[in-house]
């Protein structure tokens, strides 16, 4: 780096909302903006977002961040939401609206792929399991419904590197991003097979090839005079926000994992060898890392914070009421269960089912809504426990994201999983991920140290209970799976 001391901005560009952070050489931020994004949730399942609305929050954190420094920031580093598919033309202009990796459009397809073995069939070759909003299904929906908007498209690629493209006017795809559904993860190439299994070979004209490891893009001059920064500027895309988190969350050894409790429930576990097992079940990925020979295998479930606020809403309570609720109820709810399958496009880590759906069992008219409020969290305790469990989890354990700011959650984390958890102290572990890349990529030597953190350990007195009730859980969803599948 020119200036090793000049801040990065780190832009972490979410589902719901995007946030910069300026760290400063100490890896302590130094200002940040955030702003809320915009879901489109049409019939059918459909979830869409507008790509020059993701631009505008983008340039707005960007902008109101490199304000409140002193000195002009020594590059940008990107990050974000991945899955998903955005579509754009040479130009990189959106040909249709993003498809988000929330939609549950393409269940259909995924169904009948698990159905007739083509999910296992692309696992083979690539090590990756497949849901309704990433993109082969999303792919093989559009050629039967909007084949013309294929016709248009030059780049089918993700959020980060929509965003890099506007800015830079280039295409650069990183591997992380590229990983799912159709890269082999060892060579970091694309699957033909992958691609023929899904009856879209001709799609691989849309896939960009993943970029090398340390690339570095630069602003352009539309990008500089949409950011108010000068032109050149270095700009690094990706990892996306899964690797990116786990970087940011000090993960450095192979079985360390990282647990996000965000709108999805994302469960990884870094590892120095991928190792595809053609017979298991087809679920979960293997993503590239940016340092060669590192992968994390990573189970993201779609269970999280949003199964959380739905039954937050369903009961009347809000957030802020979360920490008392749990303290309200006793483990195991009272005999309350739940499984927390919420989501429209069912479930895909650790099993991939699009009918996955949720369900509360066991209430009566004597308990309370905090029971309620219990059981859901601790049904998100044995999912990820569930996920780390098939991740392969052997050392430590860290965990962000806005549900282990809730001191409560974090403590019935840490019991469930039977395991301390490691909580860093700067909650945007993403854009912090993202910069660390950056700055390696810029020069930079040295191994970065886990940040500042607390230690959440179980308490050896709620083990029974909760070994029981996920005893319990593996068994309801079990038996729900047979019903999903009838």
């Amino acid at each position: 780096m020119t200036d090793p001391t000049a801040p990065v901005i780190g832009v972490d560009i979410g589902t719901s909302v995007t946030k910069a952070v300026a760290f400063g050489a100490d890896d302590r931020p130094l200002a940040s903006a955030e702003r809320r994004s915009r879901l489109h949730r049409l019939s059918g399942g459909r979830v869409e977002q507008d790509l020059d609305e993701v631009v505008r929050t983008v340039v707005e954190v960007v902008r109101e961040t490199a304000a409140a420094l002193p000195v002009p920031p020594a590059a940008l580093a990107l990050t974000g939401q991945g899955d998903g598919l955005w579509l754009r033309d040479a130009a990189g202009e959106a040909v249709r609206p993003a498809i988000s990796w929330m939609d549950g459009r393409a269940a259909p397809i995924v169904s009948g792929w698990l159905t007739d073995g083509t999910l296992q069939q692309v696992y083979a070759h690539t090590g990756s399991g497949m849901f309704p909003g990433c993109h082969a299904p999303l792919l093989a929906w559009l050629q039967r419904h909007e084949p013309e908007v294929l016709a248009r498209a030059a780049t089918a690629g993700y959020c980060v590197d929509s965003v890099a493209q506007r800015l830079t006017g280039q295409v650069a795809l990183d591997a992380s991003d590229a990983t799912l559904p159709f890269l082999e993860p060892r060579r970091r190439v694309y699957s033909p097979e992958a691609l023929a299994a899904c009856g879209i070979p001709d799609a691989a004209r849309l896939l960009p090839p993943p970029a090398a490891p340390g690339t570095v893009l630069a602003l352009d001059a539309r990008g500089a005079a949409l950011l108010g920064l000068p032109e050149g500027l270095p700009l690094t895309a990706g990892p996306y926000d899964l690797p990116a988190c786990a970087l940011g969350s000090g993960v450095r050894e192979p079985g360390d994992g990282l647990l996000i409790v965000g709108t999805t429930l994302a469960c990884q576990v870094l590892t120095d060898r991928a190792d595809i097992d053609p017979a298991a079940e087809p679920a979960g990925m293997w993503l590239c890392m940016p340092e060669p020979g590192r992968w994390l295998r990573a189970m993201p479930a779609m269970v999280g914070t949003a199964a959380l606020e739905w039954v937050l809403a369903l009961t009347g309570a809000r957030t802020a009421d979360l920490d008392g609720l749990l303290a309200a109820s006793p483990p195991g709810a009272s005999g309350v269960t739940a499984l927390p399958f919420l989501s429209d496009a069912g479930e895909r880590a650790p099993f991939v089912d699009p009918a996955a759906r949720g369900r509360l069992d066991g209430l009566t008219l004597a308990h309370t809504r905090a029971d309620a409020v219990r059981a859901v969290c601790e049904a998100i305790g044995y999912a990820a426990r569930h996920c780390l469990d098939a991740a392969g989890l052997s050392g430590t354990l860290a965990a962000c994201g806005g549900g282990v700011r809730s001191a409560t959650w974090a403590q019935l984390f840490a019991d469930v999983l039977g395991c301390p958890v490691r909580v860093p102290e700067e909650p945007e572990t993403g854009a912090l991920g993202a910069v660390l890349v950056a700055r390696r990529s810029l020069g930079a030597t040295g191994d970065p140290q886990p940040g500042r953190h607390r230690v959440v350990e179980p308490r050896p007195g709620h083990r029974t209970v909760h070994e029981d009730g996920y005893a319990a859980y593996r068994t309801a969803l079990s038996s729900a799976r047979t019903q999903w599948t009838g």
